[in-house]
């Protein structure tokens, strides 16, 4: 199938791809800088030149291909404060592609988040979706998100084969300079690895190649209206995580009370939120079996803890 993605540059996205193109599929990659056309053109993949403002390319090229897979999000605008913004931009897109694929049974999956689904809960696939009812529960960006992700499902009543692809918050793997990365950096700049509290709050975590390869089942046998779980671990403590990195930097681990929760930065609202998931439901739908390692042993393979010199 020739098969667009977005984001296919990004740290996700460049997992996806080579998983796509070594099952046989045509990839074509939205690019919106020079370095990034260069890397997907290195990659195999034929080049896309725009951005999730450009809604007719978008809807050109997902009208030209056999599925679409939506990883692109403005994160750059949502972390410089204006998340409502960059999620108004990735529902126009979503839309656009609705209406590119409306009526022909393609698939089109987009990325989607587990963080803060069901705090103190351990999250199925069954769960988060509430029918006219918005999620007070949430700030206005991010339910801004969530709503768009509802809306995907329901296209399915127009003829297409959506699914969200719900993603731990952490994405961990060789390369990762997300969650854990930030964690790592934090640690060593304050000579002590931190929890919030006691530490027993979780993180669902999976490795990006596994993700890639759900990405993939997905989008070939993944049923209209599906909801999946990317999840590997469904809830690592965030204390273990703590240990973990104080143990390789040889530095204290010690509890940050809660109101002192800005010592993590930017973490500082989501390091401290309980968010196990599980994936039994995507397990069983589309046989998926993670073949790499959890997060615990991830890190402790020491990639995380190089130093740039290094």
């Amino acid at each position: 199938m020739r098969i667009f993605v977005t984001g296919a540059s990004g740290w996700i996205g460049s997992a996806v791809v080579p998983e796509l193109i070594s099952a046989g599929h045509e990839v074509v990659g939205l690019a919106r800088s020079d370095a990034s056309a260069a890397a997907l053109a290195a990659a195999g993949v034929k080049v896309e030149r725009g951005t999730l403002d450009d809604l007719d390319t978008l809807r050109s090229t997902a009208g030209k291909a056999d599925g679409v897979i939506h990883l692109a999000f403005k994160h750059d605008l949502a972390f410089t404060g204006d998340f409502e913004g960059a999620a108004t931009a990735d529902r126009q897109a979503v839309e656009a592609f609705g209406e590119a694929l409306a009526g022909s049974d393609r698939p089109f999956v987009i990325a989607s988040g587990l963080l803060g689904l069901m705090p103190g809960q351990v999250a199925t696939e069954l769960d988060g979706h509430i029918e006219d009812a918005t999620r007070r529960d949430i700030p206005p960006g991010p339910q801004a998100r969530w709503a768009t992700a509802e809306f995907t499902l329901s296209l399915a009543s127009s003829g297409v084969r959506s699914s969200i692809m719900r993603l731990s918050p952490t994405c961990h793997g060789d390369g990762d300079n997300g969650f854990m990365a930030t964690l790592v950096a934090i640690a060593r700049d304050k000579g002590v690895s931190g929890y919030i509290a006691d530490g027993s709050n979780r993180w669902p975590a999976v490795h990006r190649l596994d993700a890639a390869h759900l990405f993939r089942l997905a989008l070939e046998n993944a049923p209209a209206g599906s909801t999946l779980h990317a999840a590997t671990d469904e809830g690592v403590a965030t204390r273990e995580i703590a240990e973990v990195i104080g143990r390789h930097l040889d530095v204290p681990v010690v509890s940050i009370a809660p109101e002192d929760a800005a010592h993590f930065g930017h973490l500082a609202h989501f390091f401290g939120i309980d968010s196990p998931a599980s994936s039994a439901l995507t397990r069983d739908l589309l046989g998926w079996q993670p073949t790499r390692p959890g997060l615990i042993d991830d890190l402790d393979q020491g990639h995380y803890f190089r130093t740039p010199s290094a």
